[in-house]
């Protein structure tokens, strides 16, 4: 099994057989997977903020690390695939928690996910499925043979998203 390590801010994509796409302790961070069945493809982006304004260089080195960035540049990654539209796409996400901040005072988990969606509205996107929010850190794994997705938590388990 081949398996594509995304970190922070990164995105992996992948349409090959025995592919696996995984990041690894999404806090307030945003997993973003798209699966487009029709050509075997699958990816995902590690979203940690929710706008590129005030970035200072470091969209051009991550991409994936802004909302506003990620989801333009996963969409050019399926293109590259041969993904045509993105009706072909198939949207979930997980991520978003409040992580280390208890008063609620930057609620970054929160605007990360309400970023995403607003964004992932323009392109005329939307997620079928989330598993969003909470206080607890994620695991997340997308195979490309089965298309299943894998989210896990310590002392919480796995499940399907």
């Amino acid at each position: 099994m081949d398996v594509i390590n995304v970190g922070v801010g990164e995105i992996g994509v992948s349409n090959k057989s025995g592919s696996v796409v995984k990041t690894y302790a999404l806090g307030s961070c945003v997993a973003l997977i798209f699966i487009a069945p029709k050509y075997n493809a699958v990816g995902l982006a590690h979203i940690a903020l929710p706008d590129s304004t005030f970035s200072n260089g470091k969209s051009r080195e991550l991409p994936g690390y802004f909302a506003d960035l990620a989801i333009p540049k996963l969409i050019d990654e399926f293109k590259k695939l041969g993904v045509k539209k993105n009706s072909e796409v198939v949207v979930k996400m997980t991520g978003g928690a409040k992580i280390m901040d208890p008063q609620g005072r930057f609620n970054i988990g929160k605007r990360n996910v309400l970023a995403t969606k607003k964004i992932l509205w323009k392109y005329k996107l939307g997620a079928i499925k989330e598993d969003v929010g909470k206080n607890f850190s994620r695991t997340v794994s997308v195979s490309v043979d089965t298309k299943d997705i894998v989210v896990s938590s310590p002392g919480r388990g796995e499940w399907k998203l």
